[in-house]
């Protein structure tokens, strides 16, 4: 598995719906934990700060170097196979 540099500058959507659900609620969770941990407040912080940030915006740096995609449209792509109004109201 090699990590694709240029890949990661192109900025895809490459976080699903419920991906992004789940960084959300787990950033907002170690950002409010990071408030009462002493010690390691700046660690927890900083990977709240991150999944917040590639939740909300549905691209992942990471995901981007490794070519992973988990958006359900990129997984079935099924649009292109089903027939649109012009096929059918040819007759």
């Amino acid at each position: 598995m090699n990590f694709d540099f240029k890949r990661m500058l192109k900025f895809e959507h490459n976080v699903g719906e419920k991906e992004k659900k789940y960084r959300l609620y787990a950033g907002a969770a170690l950002l409010v934990i990071s408030l009462f941990v002493p010690g390691g407040e700046v660690l927890l912080l900083l990977v709240g700060l991150v999944l917040v940030a590639t939740g909300y915006s549905g691209w992942c740096p990471a995901y981007s170097g490794l070519n992973k995609n988990t958006c359900e449209a990129a997984a079935g792509d099924s649009t292109e196979s089903a027939p649109t109004e012009s096929d059918s109201s040819e007759g």
